[in-house]
């Protein structure tokens, strides 16, 4: 495993459109995959009304709510690729200019309202890269 550095890192968060985000649902983790845009650093997502995350996202004042998101691109057979973790503060755009262009460029996956959009503000970045062992 080779470290990477925190633009590598997020430059290969920004080339996946789909990672997995983990917050604390009833005391306890959960994780949902969603899909994704790397805005500068922030992390942005979009999620639906009632879903615990647009509610913990809301309801935890203006430091909004810890987050880690995952991504990576792993080939199974070779078992190279890329790992990386975000960890920070999850909050809701409330600004609705923002929004509707969050919206605009990012188009859910799932098949349901998707009508909240999430920024996720980067404290720590880790990456690795799987790479070949190097031959003696």
């Amino acid at each position: 495993m080779v470290e990477l550095g925190r633009a590598d890192a997020l430059g290969l968060l920004a080339s996946v459109p789909i990672g997995r985000i983990v917050f604390t649902r009833h005391a306890l983790p959960a994780i949902r995959p969603v899909n994704h845009i790397v805005d500068r650093e922030d992390i942005i997502i979009r999620t639906h009304e009632g879903a615990a995350l647009s509610s913990a996202a809301e309801q935890d004042g203006p430091a909004g709510v810890v987050v880690a998101y995952e991504a990576d691109s792993i080939d199974p057979e070779t078992r190279l690729g890329w790992s990386v973790v975000v960890t920070g503060y999850a909050r809701l755009i409330t600004d609705p200019a923002q929004a509707a262009e969050y919206q605009r460029v990012l188009r859910p996956w799932a098949d349901q309202d998707i009508d909240y959009t999430v920024r996720i503000r980067p404290d720590l970045v880790t990456g690795y890269r799987l790479v070949h062992a190097p031959s003696d």
